[in-house]
Formats: structure tokens, sequence, C-alpha cells
């Protein structure tokens, strides 16, 4: 009886030694943060982790410093929170930080949804991101540095808006990565409106310049995706996106996303020694960790040879033709 009365008093200090340390932790990456900002800093809804913050602030600070960037606003992601919240809406994941103005927005993304390939099965839930990489067709997320660049505005066809039809664009925040990002353009990785356009048939129109050489331009039905899994790139809502385009185009600005493959390696590690995240020092949504089991960051160098050669595996295809809109 008085063995078991320890075990458990045991246990209990354990568990509040991990509650002390995970606070000291976040009170000392806290640092000079002001005060309005401290506020928001947390691992509860519509909150940013200590570590996701203070990464994306001393990003900011050094391409400031470095002249970089003159933009007052940064960018920050935590890949590790799930797509949806405790409310059901969609889960706040991408946050919005102006200093200057003490602005701090918390709000939806889409992350990699990955692909499901013969000899290797690194595709995504729809809630919880379990897999990343920085492999170029991988449709993977890879945390780290980044830098927003110019932004690509193009046409994706026409669909129907109150019984019209009209012409869908979609702009492109390009991303610029450093270290094991610095393939961001190679992946064409960067940030957009989470909308396309699905396709459905071809009508004429060929005083359109979008009109192929036969005088045709393409319509299709507009999905909207927000939140939810994505090629790669972050995704937001109209509404976020035209923000966040109004705010970086032509006036760079800083993104961080985490986790990096480091951060992903310990987390695989200490999970699989029975090791409280915590304990370690290392931060994961709670949520998505109990979802996904152990997160896996596969390396360019070892996921892209299997990627190449499942794509020369594919047999050649003559390009489809769009019927006829009825």
């Amino acid at each position: 009886m008085l063995k078991n009365i320890l075990c458990l008093s045991f246990a209990a200090f354990l568990t509040a030694l991990s509650g002390l340390y995970s606070q000291v932790q976040a009170n000392t990456m806290l640092g000079d943060i002001p005060a309005w900002l401290q506020k928001h800093v947390g691992t509860g809804e519509g909150q940013i982790a200590p570590v996701v913050l203070e990464r994306a602030r001393a990003l900011h600070q050094r391409n400031m410093r470095q002249g970089k960037t003159r933009n007052a606003c940064y960018l920050a992601m935590d890949a590790t929170r799930p797509s949806t919240g405790s409310d059901g809406a969609p889960g706040r994941r991408f946050y919005v930080i102006c200093e200057d103005r003490h602005s701090f927005r918390a709000v939806s993304s889409g992350y990699g949804n990955g692909r499901n390939l013969p000899r290797a099965d690194f595709s995504n839930g729809r809630t919880c991101a379990r897999h990343f990489s920085n492999a170029e067709g991988s449709k993977l997320t890879a945390g780290g540095a980044y830098l927003t660049a110019e932004t690509r505005t193009s046409f994706k066809g026409f669909y129907t808006e109150a019984g019209k039809r009209v012409p869908f664009y979609r702009t492109f925040v390009v991303f610029e990565g450093e270290g094991d990002t610095r393939n961001a353009r190679e992946r064409a990785i960067g940030g957009h409106q989470a909308t396309f356009l699905r396709w459905q048939c071809r009508f004429e129109q060929a005083d359109s310049p979008y009109a192929d050489k036969e005088g045709f331009v393409p319509y299709g039905q507009m999905v909207d995706y927000t939140s939810g899994r994505s090629n790669g790139c972050t995704t937001w809502s109209e509404e976020v996106s035209r923000e966040i385009i109004s705010l970086v185009e032509g006036n760079p600005t800083s993104l961080y996303i985490y986790p990096e493959g480091d951060d992903i390696d310990r987390v695989a590690l200490a999970v699989g020694r029975g090791e409280p995240i915590s304990q370690a020092g290392l931060y994961w949504n709670v949520q998505c960790l109990s979802e996904i089991g152990v997160p896996k960051f596969w390396p360019k160098q070892t996921l892209q040879p299997v990627i190449n050669q499942w794509r020369r595996s594919l047999p050649k295809q003559t390009p489809g033709v769009l019927p006829i809109c009825q």
C-alpha cells in the first residue's frame, strides 16, 4: 500500500515538474517580447506557441538588420496544429504579426497532403500532418525560414457567379527559402487563396485573351478548401488571402514555418523512447501528436529518388480535351 502511494506521489511530482519546466521554458523564450504580444503566446486556440514566435521574431529581426525586408509585419505558421478548432471552425495556425501596430491575427491555413506511392506512403490525413519534406514533387510542407518574393496572378478559367460566367484569377505569393527550404522556387512553393477551379467543359469566346488556338476557354466549378490540405503551399481563405497579398506585394517580409526537420526528428526520438516531449524541451500540438503517433521528416536526398522513379514509371498519356459546354 505504502509503495503504491509513493509511486502515485512520484508520478504526480513528475507531472507537476513537467508542467513547471514548460512554464519556465516559455517564460525564458518570451524574453524581450512586448507585454501586448505575450498575451497571445501559448498553446491554446488562437495562440502562438513560444518556440514558433521566438523563431519567427528572430528571423524577422535578422532580415530587417540585413536589409532584406523593411516590412514591419511578419508571418509565421505552426503546421503541428489541427485543421479544425475545438469549436468546429477552421483551425487557426497561421499568424500575421505587426508589432508597430500592436496587431496579432491567427488565421487558418492548409498544409501539404503528400502522396501515397508504391515505394513510400507519405500522405497526410485531413486533420493533422504527420509527414513533412523538402523534396520536389512531394506535395509536403517543409518547415524553416522563408522570405516572401514577387506575386504572380494567373487566369484559371470561368465559373458562374450571380448567374453570369466570370473569369477567376488567383494570385500566388512566391516564397524564397534558405537552408533546407532553399529549393522553394524549384518546388513552386508559395501562398495563395485556398480555391481552385475544377474544369468541366469549355465554351467558345474567341475574343478572350485566354482563348486557346481554337477560340475556347475553360469553364468549371469553384472549389474552396480553406484550412484543408494543399500541394505543399500555404493556403488561406479568400479574405485572408487578400489581406496578406496587400501586406507583402512589393514589400517582402519574413515567414517562419514550424516544425523544421531537426524538430521532427527530435520529437520522433522522444516519442519512440516514451519520453514526454515537454520534458525533453520539445513542442508539438498535443491533439495532433496523439492522432499521428510519431511524426516523420523525409529529407530530400531520401525521398527525391523515390518520386523520380515513380514519375519515370508513369505511362505517357495524351492530354485530354474538355467537352463543349451545353
